[in-house]
């Protein structure tokens, strides 16, 4: 029986997921639509694969958490638990990959440096995030057959199929950095050049508060609203890592479901927060959102005279 505490934490996760469905799906029909009408961009690329990958990280999330809190025993007893691991490995990859190459393409493209070697990156930036997507792929092929080994060698210890957390709190921290080897390297370069974006912006918005004429410069301020999305992403990226492990410590510490729930909902937290960030910050689907929202302001009041249209 579920107390209190634990049926709201699961109700802010369901809403969670619900809001970042409908975030990312608005992204990804945008940029799909613009692809479909023009030329495929690198930044609709990027877009399109971010939002579709988090679609499937929040239902993963909500679904897997679901599971373990609601029922334990038939999911700790058949292959769910096993198909649940390799999708999410694909999915957690994939999701942060992407994220660490829309950084990289905005660093590239607004930050400004001297150096030769940022000059060169910024002249082959195609290049370097098509070699971000070798590495995706090659952080797949190395993490995918650990985790069949991790599961074959607890089936061996059991003798059976049904699956059970029987490994020693220092094994279990050992497998879980071998498969997140991946994700460390992606996460350390996005917030490498996230931090290099913000100095290059704060030390752009300096220069431009010492050689103010008296009036507001909209350039400085498109920078200083782009250091606020970029320190707002940090936070949500450090959340849900912690979330991430909360989850891990529901398995090494003692078995709480509110720790479980807790970890959920702020894992939650950063695949539609960063979403509505990106909306908020794109002034095509900032403007599409707005239109969105009138559509559904509009049916509601004309409902009654559209039905006498219709009739």
């Amino acid at each position: 029986m579920l107390s209190v505490v634990e049926g709201i934490f699961i109700a802010v996760a369901i809403i969670e997921s619900i809001l970042g469905v409908l975030g990312n799906g608005l992204i990804a029909l945008v940029f799909f639509i613009d692809c479909v009408r023009n030329k495929l961009s690198i930044l609709g690329f990027i877009l399109i694969g971010l939002a579709i990958s988090r679609i499937c990280l929040i239902w993963l999330i909500i679904m897997d958490g679901l599971m373990h809190i609601l029922s334990p025993d038939t999911y700790y007893s058949s292959n769910q638990i096993e198909y649940i691991n390799y999708m999410w490995v694909i999915i957690n990859h994939s999701s942060i990959c992407f994220a660490t190459s829309l950084n990289i393409f905005y660093f590239l493209k607004i930050a400004n440096f001297s150096h030769y070697i940022f000059l060169w990156w910024k002249m082959r930036i195609s290049r370097i995030l098509l070699l971000l997507k070798g590495f995706l792929l090659i952080s797949l092929v190395v993490t995918l057959p650990q985790v069949i080994k991790i599961f074959n060698d607890n089936k061996m210890k059991n003798r059976n199929t049904t699956w059970q957390f029987n490994t020693n709190k220092n094994e279990y921290l050992y497998q879980e950095l071998l498969i997140n080897l991946g994700v460390i390297f992606f996460l350390t370069l996005s917030l490498i050049t996230s931090f290099l974006l913000i100095i290059s912006l704060w030390r752009h918005n300096r220069k431009m508060q010492l050689n103010a004429t008296g009036f507001r410069d909209p350039s400085t301020e498109a920078h200083v609203k782009a250091m606020k999305v970029l320190i707002s992403f940090i936070i949500l990226f450090i959340l849900y890592f912690v979330g991430y492990a909360l989850e891990i410590s529901y398995f090494i510490v003692l078995e709480n479901k509110l720790l479980l729930i807790l970890g959920m909902t702020t894992s939650a937290i950063y695949p539609w927060g960063h979403s509505f960030i990106l909306i908020l910050g794109n002034n095509k689907l900032k403007q599409t959102s707005l239109q969105v929202l009138q559509q559904f302001k509009c049916c509601g009041k004309g409902g009654n005279l559209k039905e006498k249209w219709m009739f």
